[in-house]
Formats: C-alpha cells, sequence, structure tokens
C-alpha cells in the first residue's frame, strides 16, 4: 500500500500517519518498524490493515510488540528519524528533473550549452547561504533546477571544450547505481560486486595494451592521480626503503618528461619531495613530440651531475597539440638505462579500442605502468580513471599497504586477495570501473571501437573544411581529436605575416570565446603555445556530433569574430 507521508509525529509510542485520503493508526515494534495500521474514518471503517514495511520481513505483523520509548539526551530512538516515504518521493520528483533537464535538454542541439552569469550574479541566484533551519521540498527541488539551468551542459553536442564530452547512457546509469548504493571499494566484504567487476575491467585493459601476461592495475580519482601513483611506485621500485626511511634514504633522483606533458608530472615531484627542479624537461619537436635523442642527452647530462634517473614519462596524446611521443624509441632508451617508463595514456589510451589508429601508441605494451582514462575519448561517465601496472609482484600493494587491522584482516572467512583496498592511497574509494564495465558490457569492443574511428573521421572532416575556408588556418595537421586552427577576421587578412599580424591576432579568439560563452551556442578553447598566438583547440568525441556540427562551429566563429 503506497502511502504519501506527510508528517510524522515520532514522539509518541502509537504514530498518526497522515494521508491525502486515509487516516491511519500505526503501532511501532521495537524495531521501529510499522508492525500494523488500523485505518480511521474517510470513509469509516473498522478493519485492520496488516502492513509488511520496512527491514524486518520475518517480524509476525499480527502480533505487534509495544515497547517503551527510548529517550537518549533528549533524542527519541524509539523510530527511525528519516522519513523513508518522504524521502522516496523527493528522489522521484528529483529525477523527473534531472531527465527532463539534465538529460533531454542538455542533449538538445536546439538549447544553449551554457547560460553564463558572472559570479556576482550566480551567487544572488543561487542563494548559496547556508541556514540553520531546513527549507520546503518545493524550494529544494528549485535549487535542483538552477543547478542544472546555470550548469556547462558538457553532454551538449557543441561542448568541444574539454578532453570530454557527450552524454553515455550506460555509464549515466551506472553511476546513479554506485550513488544509490554508497559502495567503497576497498574490502570485498563491502563491495564485492564492484571489486570483481573492476578486476575484469583491469584485465581488459590490460590486454588492450598488450600485456599477455596480465599485470596489476587500480581505479582512482582522476589522471592526475594516476601520474603520481607512477612516480611513487617507480620510485619505490628503484629504492623500496624510501617508504619507511623517507627521503634521507634516497640521492638525488632524477625523472624525464617532455615540455608538452601535463602538468601533474611536476605537481607528483612537488608533492613526493623530489623537486620540481629536478623534473627535466626534454624538448619537443614542432609536432609536439619528445625528442629520443634530446630525452638520453639528458639523462647522460643529470648522471654526469652525480643525480640518479629513475624514470621516464612519455605522453600518448598531449593535451593542446595532441601529440604522441615515440613509445618505442623511448623504451629502447630506458630499457638501456635501466628506467622505469611510465606512459601517460590518460587522453590517447581511447585509440588502443581501434585497429586503424593503435598505432599512434606503438610500443605502449614495453611501458612499466599506464594512465588510461575511460572518461576522455570513451565517454564513460567522469570519473573514470585507471592507473596499470604491468608487474605480478604485488608491488603496488607493497608500496602502498598499511595493513589497516581494521579492514584488512588476514583471518577473515574469504580470500583476501580480492581486498584491494590497501594498494590504493586513498582509504574510501568510488567503485569507477563500473562505470566503464556497463558500458562495455552494452556496446561491445566493436562499437567502442567504431565511437573512436567516428571521432576521427570527424576530424578529418573538420580539419579540410579550416583549410577549405577563408579566414580559417591549421596550427598543424591533427594526429588525434585535438583540432588547432586560427581564425583570422576580414580586417586582419591582408596583413602580411609578421609580428604585428601576430599580435591582432592573439587577441581575436579571447574576444570570440567570450561572445559564444554569452551567447551559449557552442564551447571551443583556446590558449597559446610557446611563441604562438592564441588559436583555437576544437575536441571532437562526441557521436552525437555531426557534420552539421563541425560547419556550425566554423560558421559560428566567423560571425562572432568578423567585425574584429
Amino acid at each position: 500500500m503506497a502511502q504519501r507521508v506527510e508528517r510524522l509525529q515520532r514522539h509518541q509510542e502509537d504514530v498518526r500517519c497522515i494521508n491525502t485520503d486515509i487516516f491511519f493508526d500505526c503501532t511501532i515494534n521495537c524495531n521501529g518498524q510499522y508492525s500494523s495500521i488500523k485505518s480511521k474514518e474517510m470513509p469509516s471503517t473498522n478493519e485492520e490493515v496488516i502492513l509488511s514495511v520496512g527491514q524486518s520481513p520475518e517480524a509476525d505483523p499480527g502480533h505487534p510488540v509495544k515497547c517503551s520509548p527510548v529517550v537518549i539526551g533528549d533524542v527519541l530512538l524509539s523510530s527511525p528519524a528519516q522519513n523513508g516515504l518522504a524521502a522516496e518521493n523527493f528522489i522521484h520528483q528529483s529525477m523527473a528533473i534531472i531527465m527532463e533537464d539534465a538529460v533531454k535538454k542538455a542533449t538538445d542541439v536546439r538549447e544553449k550549452v551554457c547560460e553564463w552569469r558572472s559570479p556576482e550574479e550566480l551567487k544572488e541566484l543561487l542563494d548559496l547561504e547556508l541556514r540553520d533551519e531546513g527549507e520546503s521540498e518545493s524550494k529544494t527541488l528549485q535549487h535542483c533546477r538552477d543547478a542544472i539551468r546555470y550548469s556547462v551542459k558538457t553532454t551538449h553536442p557543441r561542448f568541444f571544450n574539454q578532453l570530454y564530452a557527450g552524454m553515455e547512457p550506460y555509464s549515466l546509469v551506472a553511476s546513479f547505481i554506485v550513488e544509490a548504493l554508497k559502495p567503497s571499494l576497498y574490502t570485498y566484504e563491502v563491495a564485492p560486486v564492484f571489486t570483481l567487476m573492476e578486476d575484469a575491467v583491469l584485465r581488459k585493459m590490460m590486454e588492450m595494451i598488450g600485456w599477455e601476461e596480465g599485470g596489476d592495475g587500480i581505479f582512482n580519482a582522476g589522471g592526475s592521480m594516476s601520474n603520481m601513483y607512477a612516480v611513487n611506485l617507480a620510485r619505490y621500485h628503484h629504492f623500496p626503503d624510501i617508504k619507511e626511511a623517507g627521503l634521507s634514504a634516497a640521492p638525488r633522483l632524477v625523472m624525464f618528461t617532455s615540455q608538452e606533458c601535463h602538468y601533474s608530472i611536476s605537481k607528483a615531484a612537488a608533492l613526493m619531495g623530489i623537486g620540481t627542479k629536478n623534473v627535466y624537461m626534454v624538448p619537443s619537436d614542432n609536432r609536439g613530440k619528445m625528442i629520443p635523442s634530446a630525452l638520453e642527452l639528458l639523462i647522460k647530462t643529470a648522471k654526469s651531475e652525480g643525480a640518479v634517473p629513475f624514470m621516464v614519462n612519455a605522453t600518448a596524446g598531449t593535451t593542446v597539440l595532441g601529440a604522441f611521443d615515440p613509445i618505442q624509441e623511448i623504451a629502447d632508451i630506458c630499457e638501456k638505462y635501466n628506467l622505469w617508463l611510465h606512459v601517460d595514456a590518460c587522453w590517447g589510451g581511447g585509440a588502443l579500442m581501434s585497429k586503424k589508429h593503435k598505432h599512434l601508441l606503438k610500443g605502449i605494451h614495453r611501458a612499466n605502468s599506464v594512465a588510461w582514462n575511460p572518461h576522455k575519448m570513451l565517454m564513460a561517465c567522469l570519473q573514470c580513471s585507471a592507473f596499470l601496472v604491468r608487474d605480478k609482484t604485488n608491488l603496488l600493494q607493497r608500496c602502498h599497504s598499511s595493513s589497516a587491522s581494521y579492514l584488512f584482516q588476514q583471518d577473515k572467512f574469504y580470500d583476501v586477495s580480492y581486498d584491494t583496498g590497501d594498494k590504493s592511497v586513498q582509504c574510501s574509494r568510488k567503485p569507477d570501473a563500473f562505470k566503464f564495465w556497463l558500458m562495455w558490457k552494452a556496446l561491445g569492443t566493436v562499437e567502442l571501437e567504431e565511437r573512436v574511428d567516428r571521432a576521427l573521421a570527424t576530424v578529418r572532416y573538420l580539419a579540410e573544411e579550416i583549410k577549405r575556408r577563408e579566414g580559417f588556418r591549421l596550427v598543424m595537421e591533427p594526429e588525434y581529436a585535438n583540432v588547432c586552427f586560427w581564425y583570422s577576421p576580414p580586417s586582419l587578412r591582408n596583413l602580411p605575416d609578421g609580428p604585428e599580424l601576430w599580435k591582432k591576432l592573439h587577441t581575436v579568439a579571447p574576444v570570440v570565446k567570450e561572445r559564444m560563452m554569452k551567447k551559449g551556442s557552442m564551447m571551443v578553447g583556446y590558449q597559446p603555445h610557446r611563441d604562438k598566438a592564441n588559436f583555437f583547440r576544437m575536441i571532437v568525441i562526441s557521436p552525437q556530433a555531426s557534420r552539421l556540427d563541425m560547419d556550425f562551429v566554423l560558421d559560428e566563429i566567423h560571425n562572432l569574430g568578423k567585425d574584429l
């Protein structure tokens, strides 16, 4: 019997539930559950209605147990403090808002990508102050609507601003399930299903990398965290005494990465006490790829200084240009000098799903560790980030374990090798692998491959259109899903290449970006790069984006900037 409870008076042993049609007297048993309900009036009747409500189905509802109210410190403990039916009703209403505003409208190309407001305007619109007393349900639901309305719709077909985009329905449903169940992935006993799913996903990802003998791994809170895991694990591999003795147990350590790498590499060095000055930046060529000969020269330089090289980070898909370092040649150098090779494939790892494009990561099977974010090219809901290790000696656990006795008891009644939490630097950890697992199960490897191929085919179309249109100019031919280009308004098209042109062109992209944001028509990023003036960086991922959307972007940039 479904009832919408509007008020529950919990200070009495006999509780009255107010229903829009019927009044009931409810008797609460000693477990705090309704054991019997007798209808009263509207219409008048004396029949007794027995309900099996709550979490005690084994109790005999025909024999309610009367118990005295229990009050400790002015807190009544005889019945639940939360109204389950009211909570359920709120969730139903909230889900309707989510489906309409955050799913349907947010993915409708006719709707805005964003409804821009300045920080001060938004503070006023959102009523951010937290007060002593709670608000009504209607106000709370309005907060939900406002949060969606004024947020950027990253699932919109014309959101090209970041290295993630699009609405993935299977991963979205998995996210809902995870939030409803509130699991934490440290022991099998509290997360049995998700522990096994994470293991299955990691094994399959290792197979795609080419580690035929398997390895180890863990999902964690983002690609930056994966890269930090790599630095810590590489250091532990070379100097295991650091774990207990600290930095005094190691010489001056040096690591190497390209000048195009993600900033998390330097952050990892700072966080772990290695020092950012001990991150040697290897020059890249004009396409943004690490130069192997320059890497070897820097290794020799570091050794001549008395430092100890221990790790090289290669990037598979740089953030700005989408460049892939030559992993095969870098692996040769790492083997020669006994260095840990980590591949940051957070962005470019998706290409491993494609037979046509996996050559971009040639040699990745030789890496000691890999970072790969399925929430990027493969569109899993954020966050979904894997750190994978080509090691079967339990190195990951030995590096990070603290053997907390309240979690990782060794005398449990099941196989404790499934208690994976001691591999992690986190304690609570969400089962992000489920978001990738459910999507992979629903689509299969074939359709995931088609997604990658479609995205990169769309990139080719966009690049050809840029070359064809007056006023547009590629920074370079795209290698992956990053399309970098300049737009010159008519006023600049007759200027010769030189300082004056580039100085003026540098101001164009920021203005066009401001206008597109305030209009809400689309989102495309921009930035300078080395000595280059500001240019647009457009990321193509979502299968919801078509050729028409590529044409729209170029038309819109022209319309927004033609008067500059």
